[in-house]
């Protein structure tokens, strides 16, 4: 008996998707809650699991295609449809082929001749295969065998015989053959990024267990490999990492798409310019550094800057609402809260899960859930909802390494904030009166905001409250620990 599996509704504005890979092929065994495929849609990218045990039997719709919510993406049986499916298709090839049981033999590495005779001579062969249709093209080599009595009765042909009663068997060695060749688990889930990185630091791919989504390799399996010995250092003298995609072309995904269509209706329909500020975080930095053992042992989380940036920013927010506003034809909408939306870099492109009244929570709350909507954003763990709803937007494009950049409002909001890197330079300083110089930690903030409502004496009161905050560095009271 079979069951069809319909693309779910995947959020309360989501209305249809676009199937970007299948991870499942035609008579495939899948488990219950197993991933089928991957779905983009406007606001996530996110996996299809199976809601039944069975038999991939029939995939209704193929990859790059748009369908909307409802419409039956696969068929999933017991595997009868399916085994006779596969059992009927090698019967036509096989008479034609039948005068030829020689050459398949003495050739064993060509396998799609070889299944084709074994239909007809091998009649204890054909029922084994049956049950299993993905097992037809792997077992090969069994049934090549088979012909070989007939074609050169020599007794060397009978122990070739012998193992082809276990030849059912043989798919599982030979599908993990195939993903440790480089097939699904290495080849199709290694970026252009992480195979740079592990080129820098000289780890082999193909010995990397990866922990991403359907088995992706993530930088961080490349730095544990790195760390655990299996690595060499680069040489001294730096080689110029070509990438795969130079010379190429291809189709943007759907999330391509949606971000460049917004970031072109933004700049069009809004009136966008950038203020920036420097500020010492000298005092934030020293207090980091003697409470993050304190604070990762009692929040199992790591203690950045961005936490402090982001309570910092609602306070701000608290304080000049028109920051955190919207436009609604000729009306200025205020928020009841502030919700800060998270811009997370991952290997699909830019996602922005939302921080729910941020400016109710301490330091370790901001971090915890910066940490754990950051993980779920690149695993792709996400649920449409989470990326909706946010009245003001942090970028830590620092995290890169940039000094600052001029971020995009992307409606309906109106500004964004963006956080440079933090650096140590020299910087007058004032003590006792005079002046003097000194290595302080820097960093730089670049506000990008709508000049339809938001003038540039409004963004720089915002930047200097965020600015005397951050250069205070008076936390402790809300570290939450």
């Amino acid at each position: 008996m079979s069951e069809s599996v319909s693309l779910p509704a995947l959020g309360e504005s989501v209305t249809e998707g676009t199937v970007t890979r299948w991870l499942k092929n035609v008579g495939d065994t899948v488990e219950v809650d197993e991933p089928l495929l991957e779905v983009s849609t406007d606001k996530v990218d996110t996996e299809i699991p199976s809601p039944v045990a069975g038999v991939i039997e029939a995939i209704l719709v193929q990859e790059d295609e748009t369908v909307e919510v409802g419409t039956a993406l696969v068929t999933i049986g017991d595997g009868s449809g399916a085994g006779a499916a596969a059992a009927e298709e090698p019967a036509p090839a096989a008479e034609p082929a039948a005068a030829e049981p020689a050459p398949a033999a003495e050739h064993e590495p060509a396998p799609a001749a070889a299944p084709a005779p074994a239909a007809e001579p091998a009649p204890a062969a054909a029922p084994a295969a049956a049950p299993a249709p993905a097992a037809a093209p792997a077992p090969a080599a069994a049934p090549a065998a088979a012909p070989a009595p007939a074609a050169a009765p020599a007794p060397a042909a009978a122990p070739a015989a012998a193992p082809a009663p276990a030849a059912p068997a043989a798919p599982a060695p030979a599908a993990a053959s195939t993903a440790a060749a480089g097939g699904v688990v290495n080849s199709g889930y290694v970026t252009p990024l992480v195979r740079r990185l592990a080129n820098q630091h000289g780890v082999d791919l193909s010995t990397v267990t990866g922990t991403g989504v359907g088995g992706r390799i993530r930088k961080e399996d490349v730095l544990q490999a790195q760390s655990a010995g299996g690595a060499t250092e680069s040489p001294a003298v730096p080689t110029v990492q070509v990438s795969e995609l130079r010379g190429t072309s291809k189709a943007m995904s759907r999330l391509r798409k949606v971000v460049a269509e917004r970031a072109v209706a933004s700049m069009q329909g809004t009136a966008q310019l950038t203020s920036v500020v420097e500020v010492d975080v000298t005092k934030v930095a020293a207090l980091r550094t003697a409470v993050k053992d304190e604070f990762l042992a009692k929040t199992g989380n790591k203690l950045s800057f961005l936490p402090f940036f982001a309570l910092a920013a609602s306070e701000a927010l608290q304080t000049y609402p028109i920051i955190n506003a919207t436009v609604d034809g000729d009306q200025i909408v205020y928020p009841e809260t502030e919700n800060l939306a998270i811009a997370v870099d991952t290997e699909r492109g830019l996602l922005t899960p939302v921080i729910r009244n941020s400016g109710s929570k301490s330091i370790a709350e901001l971090g915890a859930e910066i940490a754990d909507l950051a993980q779920r954003t690149r695993d792709n763990k996400l649920q449409p909802d989470e990326l909706s709803g946010g009245t003001f937007t942090l970028t830590n494009t620092g995290s890169r390494g940039a000094l600052f950049d001029t971020p995009i409002v992307f409606l309906p909001q109106s500004a964004i904030l963006g956080t440079g890197i933090v650096t140590k330079k020299p910087v007058v300083v004032t003590v006792d009166g005079a002046d003097a110089i000194a290595i302080r930690s820097t960093v730089y903030l670049a506000l990008s905001y709508d000049h339809r409502i938001i003038d540039g004496a409004d963004a720089a009161r915002f930047l200097v409250q965020v600015k005397n905050r951050l250069e205070a560095g008076d936390f402790r009271g809300s570290l939450g620990i």
